[in-house]
């Protein structure tokens, strides 16, 4: 089966750091390393850790209208967008669903575009489909995407280029490290501080090893990365999102900004604009995105239905993890819009067993992006 999965350029150091590797997104990737999912996982809020996401699409567009473009497929603020900076986007549909969430950064001469992998050849040909006279969309494939995530992050990515130090949450810039031209965001999918580096894949090992041999390095695979950004409140593409939720629904209100809202200068013109902006000003949903905290220490997964006091069924588990930070059972769920309030009580179905939980406030441990 592994034959035919696509691999990043760190594969060959992740088997030799001893990674189980796994199935993900069409690549094979490691779930974790020697340490274990619960150790990786408080290593990076205690330090920092390192993760390879280079299965992550990485896009450019080129052209004096790329910003306009771009944001006549999502209902964010593209146009304003200062450069050196970059912001969290979803792609739309005509119905209001989901059909991706992205981060894009403006470095000047062009945006920086990166999308789930999951997502990626879709997501391409919804650019392509679209794409004006004039605008150019440039597909990377050279290039690998390392995520430097925790407290320590900046200590140790500061020793290979000091102007790191001096961005804050959401900088994006173009830095030498070790001798070749790299993109560096900071910000991450941890909750914690951190950068996002897109370095050449020739240069990616290289990198890897440098900054693992750092004493406060460890490397984190996919099964931390899914417990740090459940803590924090961060929404997984294909659980958390898809095709059939909206932006309303999903509590990412935050992600669009009041340019693009009813009244704003460039209100709506974005695929689905009618049905979310409707939403927003009607606040007319029948379900809503919640965190909810177990009573119980049984975690509560994916997939479990969600019951009222009568025994009604009122939502489902869309992400589910046991907390290591939290310290109880943490999960992230759509339960019916009456039932969102914090405080709420509802009941998880777990193995024929009703375990009660709380609706609660997100994230569920602090995020500690640096702001400056």
């Amino acid at each position: 089966m592994t034959q035919d999965l696509l691999k990043t350029p760190l594969h060959a150091l992740h088997i030799e750091a001893g990674a189980k590797m796994v199935p993900f997104a069409g690549y094979d990737m490691p779930v974790q390393y020697k340490l274990g999912v619960k150790k990786e996982h408080l290593h990076t809020r205690d330090a920092a850790g390192l993760f390879d996401v280079s299965h992550m699409g990485q896009l450019r567009l080129h052209g004096a209208d790329a910003a306009a473009f771009l944001e006549s497929l999502v209902p964010v603020d593209i146009i304003d967008l200062p450069q050196g900076n970059q912001r969290y986007a979803f792609f739309t549909n005509e119905q209001g669903g989901i059909m991706d969430d992205l981060m894009v950064a403006n470095l000047g001469e062009h945006l920086f575009v990166v999308v789930n992998a999951a997502c990626k050849e879709q997501d391409i040909n919804h650019l392509k489909t679209h794409l004006p006279e004039g605008v150019e969309l440039e597909v990377i494939e050279d290039r690998a995407l390392l995520a430097l995530q925790g407290p320590k992050a900046v200590e140790v990515l500061k020793r290979f280029n000091a102007e790191v130090a001096d961005m804050v949450f959401m900088d994006v810039k173009t830095l030498d490290i070790l001798g070749v031209e790299c993109i560096v965001s900071r910000s991450g999918y941890t909750g914690e501080d951190g950068y996002e580096i897109s370095v050449p894949s020739s240069h990616a090992e290289e990198l890897a090893r440098k900054l693992t041999d750092e004493v406060e390095v460890e490397w984190i695979g996919l099964g931390a990365r899914d417990s740090l950004r459940l803590e924090c409140g961060l929404c997984l593409y294909g659980h958390d999102l898809d095709t059939t939720t909206t932006p309303v629904e999903a509590s990412l209100l935050w992600g669009i900004q009041k340019v693009r809202r009813i009244g704003g200068e460039r209100e709506g013109g974005f695929p689905g604009a009618d049905i979310i902006l409707n939403q927003i000003e009607s606040k007319d949903v029948t379900r809503k995105r919640v965190g909810l905290v177990g009573q119980t220490k049984a975690p509560v997964r994916e997939g479990t239905e969600l019951f009222d006091a009568e025994d009604n069924k009122v939502g489902v588990v869309t992400s589910g993890t046991a907390g290591p930070n939290a310290g109880k059972p943490v999960s992230m769920a759509y339960v019916r819009a009456d039932l969102a309030a914090i405080g709420t009580e509802l009941f998880a179905d777990v193995r024929g067993k009703k375990l009660p939980m709380t609706v609660e406030k997100m994230p569920f441990v602090p995020q500690r992006y640096y702001r400056g």
